[in-house]
């Protein structure tokens, strides 16, 4: 009876150092203010608005991005690039520098900030490095975009003040597919028959754990003779581009 009512006793004080020490566990750390995420991929052309910066050849690109709860994000890019070569200069990459602050006002989300084009080493007479201010509204799963330049534009003199507008559409076609319509307006300022529209249309697919691809049909209505790449194509021809990018 006594060893019985011993062990039942130590049974029950167990019970309740373990009670307490869960109790008095650290709970768990709150999730932090802010996402840090990477990204990596390679394409078949970069296409930028339309036009090749590849020379029609393929390119390995790259980011990281910094997001806070607050909706004030900054980030950068970089792709592998030809067309400053081809014009004399010396700059193998593009390296992109951006950032900005996201909200909501009701059904409506928008988008401000800065963006900065960098060529490091290009050598070029007339700079092509471009910085941009830009602006988006998000409807349901149309976004509409203004980015205005407050510097000349990808080296074309007294160009400041150029603008692009553009217009797409998001559609989730259910088991990771999508589809992506879009259309722009490139205005040069002062070089009216350097101004143009593209347009593309592009399939993806979300493969999961980070991986995802697609296919784009790309073109422009940009002047055949004044877009030539170093080999004599046209930059802005109507093409599919594939990509696949993971992401982390």
């Amino acid at each position: 009876m006594t060893v019985s009512l011993t062990k039942s006793l130590i049974l029950a004080g167990l019970a309740l150092s373990g009670t307490a020490f869960a109790q008095t566990a650290a709970p768990a750390a709150p999730a932090p203010d802010y996402t840090l995420s990477y990204n990596a991929g390679v394409v078949t052309d970069y296409r930028y608005r339309g036009l090749t910066q590849t020379r029609h050849q393929a390119a390995v690109q790259g980011g990281i991005d910094f997001a806070h709860s607050s909706g004030f994000y900054v980030g950068t890019w970089a792709s592998s690039i030809k067309w400053v070569k081809d014009g004399g200069g010396d700059a193998p990459v593009e390296i992109d520098f951006y950032g900005g602050y996201k909200g909501t006002a009701g059904a409506i989300s928008y988008d401000v900030g800065a963006l900065r084009y960098q060529y490091p080493g290009h050598d070029l007479e007339a700079s092509p490095n471009t910085t941009e201010l830009y602006g988006a509204v998000t409807y349901s799963m149309f976004t509409l975009k203004y980015s205005h330049a407050i510097s000349d534009l990808f080296g074309f003199d007294d160009s400041k003040n150029s603008y692009y507008v553009d217009l797409s559409a998001a559609f989730d076609l259910g088991n990771g597919w999508s589809l992506t319509p879009h259309v722009g307006y490139q205005k040069v300022k002062n070089y009216s028959d350097n101004s143009y529209t593209d347009y593309s249309l592009t399939l993806g697919k979300d493969l999961g754990n980070g991986w995802s691809t697609s296919a784009a049909l790309i073109g422009t209505n940009a002047d055949k003779a004044l877009y030539r790449t170093v080999n004599d194509k046209f930059a802005g021809k109507t093409m599919v581009v594939v990509g696949i990018k993971y992401a982390f």
